[in-house]
């Protein structure tokens, strides 16, 4: 009796929750959507995406070229691209861990009007920003150059890093860093052996925002810079139309190939950006 109200019980719980998993499969089909449109585009010619830009083709059909076409039209743009979000991302963390160090650490008069005006900063919306900061540009002669954009990218992930690193240096308990200076570790010293290995988790998953943020840039890539050779992955691919004719298979595989550093990065930190994102809850 026990082991058939049980059963029940089990069964009855199952078909409780098939509409959660219908939800959650039509959410699930409709993120993937977009991937799987250019997944079996990007095998496709013109005529192929006419005649059927829903379905995949024949295998037999499928045309590989548009992937050998599409790395030599967007290798360059993702090796520009790679060069800003790595140094951008490395920069703006040891600056933020600078600057959060500070303000953690230390009082001193007026600390806490600072802090609030410099928290006021992530109020601004960036769009506000544009025009003086291309006028500020064009003075330092940065125009349609990559240095403008890591500092840009430098620059932009201060206020959020340092928020964010400020709380959690707070919470490192102070006995070690009067031990620290005990032994006569200088302030960059504790920042090496106490903060950075206890915000491990942290630093990587704020790493990981900071790069999708450099890399999905658009606007200040297409405003600063001109030369081709220059363009970063975002403004490359919006050349990659053609003047009359679009070849949508070369375009889809050249957003796959884009798409393909991001993918990478989410499949081997993803653990260490979820346990960012939870040790920052447990935290608050």
């Amino acid at each position: 009796m026990s082991g058939t109200k049980m059963t029940k019980s089990v069964g009855g719980r199952q078909g409780r929750d098939w509409p959660k998993h219908i939800l959650i499969i039509l959410i699930l089909a409709v993120e993937l959507l977009p991937f799987y449109m250019m997944l079996q585009i990007s095998v496709k010619n013109n005529a192929g995406f006419l005649a059927s830009p829903w379905l995949p083709s024949n295998p037999l059909a499928w045309i590989w070229q548009n992937y050998v076409e599409a790395v030599q039209l967007v290798l360059p743009y993702v090796a520009n691209t790679v060069v800003v979000a790595v140094t951008a991302t490395v920069g703006s963390l040891i600056l933020a861990l600078l600057g959060a160090y500070f303000f953690a650490r230390y009082k001193m008069p007026f600390s806490g009007f600072l802090w609030a005006a410099f928290l006021l900063l992530m109020l601004l919306p960036g769009v506000a920003n544009i025009v003086p900061l291309f006028a500020l540009l064009k003075n330092l002669n940065l125009l349609n150059t990559l240095y403008a954009l890591i500092i840009l990218g430098i620059a932009g992930g201060q206020v959020f890093c340092i928020f964010v690193l400020r709380n959690f240096i707070e919470e490192i308990p102070k006995d070690l860093f009067e031990a620290a200076e005990m032994d006569g570790a200088s302030h960059l010293a504790q920042l090496r052996n106490v903060v950075i290995p206890l915000s491990g988790p942290i630093l990587g998953t704020l790493a990981i925002l900071l790069f999708l943020g450099s890399w999905n840039d658009f606007l200040m890539p297409l405003i600063i810079l001109r030369d081709p050779q220059l363009f970063t992955i975002g403004v490359g691919l919006i050349y990659l139309d053609g003047e009359y004719v679009k070849q949508w298979g070369k375009i889809m595989a050249a957003f796959f190939i884009a798409s393909l550093p991001l993918i990478v990065i989410f499949l081997f930190t993803m653990k260490l950006f979820v346990r960012g994102l939870s040790s920052g809850a447990l935290k608050g």
